[in-house]
């Protein structure tokens, strides 16, 4: 004899078995059954809180990103449940870092650092260059909503740092451009040809327009560099290749 399941009831069997499987206790757990996730580990939806940014130290911070980053080359982000953090960050936002990145598509920040809502204050330009804006917001995220951590992220094979190698002039990027040409004075002169056919030329000034930007940080801002003596935040630079995923952050 043949038992017959109508549609509903067929849903519910298989819903129990993927239930069972995955270790949730009800429908209305977040679980995560995506792959490269735990099994059986339940969404997060903490965010960071006032007193949870506190009690982080910039060591900590560089940490998280450098664990974050590692969770992500690894194909296992956390799960997250967005919709619970929108809703706890709505109230406010107690970030614990700042990040500088570059406008490429293929390096979106809070994901390669596998980061949820409300984790870093996130600002993106080609070339990851800085002005007085972005200096302005900076300034914002550490001294006034406790961060602690800046990141200037670079990447490999950037499209600007080539634009700036070969002279570009189109429009306002002309002048951001221009903000990178310092860069490639401080790649020592052996490394040839100086063209954005030497892949590994392309890399060092990129590298080299991290660190400067790191410079200018200091220079340009008494107050983020008052904290950055007194110890209260961190700066670091980094480089996100495209072909791995992987950040390698490293400090002055």
């Amino acid at each position: 004899m043949k038992t017959k399941f109508n549609h509903s009831e067929l849903f519910a069997i298989l819903l129990t078995v993927a239930l069972a499987v995955t270790g949730c206790k009800s429908s209305h757990q977040s679980c995560c059954m995506m792959p490269g996730c735990m099994d059986g580990a339940a969404a997060v939806s903490a965010v960071q809180t006032k007193d949870s940014q506190a009690a982080m130290t910039p060591a900590q911070a560089l940490a998280e990103l450098k664990a974050g980053n590692a969770r992500f080359v690894a194909g296992k982000p956390l799960h997250r449940d967005f919709p619970a953090q929108v809703a706890a960050t709505a109230g406010g936002q107690y970030p614990f870092a700042v990040v500088l990145s570059c406008l490429d598509s293929r390096q979106p920040i809070e994901i390669v650092l596998d980061q949820g809502v409300g984790d870093i204050f996130s600002a993106r330009v080609a070339g990851n260059v800085l002005d007085d804006d972005i200096l302005g917001s900076m300034e914002f995220a550490c001294k006034v909503s406790g961060a602690k951590l800046i990141a200037v992220i670079g990447h490999s094979n950037c499209g600007a740092i080539k634009g700036a190698i070969d002279d570009v002039e189109l429009g306002n990027l002309t002048g951001l451009l221009a903000k990178i040409k310092p860069a490639m004075d401080a790649v020592p002169a052996d490394a040839q040809p100086r063209t954005t056919k030497n892949y590994a030329f392309v890399n060092a000034v990129s590298e080299a327009n991290v660190r400067l930007v790191m410079q200018q940080i200091r220079e340009r801002s008494p107050i983020l560099r008052e904290m950055l003596d007194k110890g209260e935040i961190s700066l670091v630079g980094g480089m996100y290749d495209l072909k791995t995923g992987k950040v390698q952050l490293y400090e002055p």
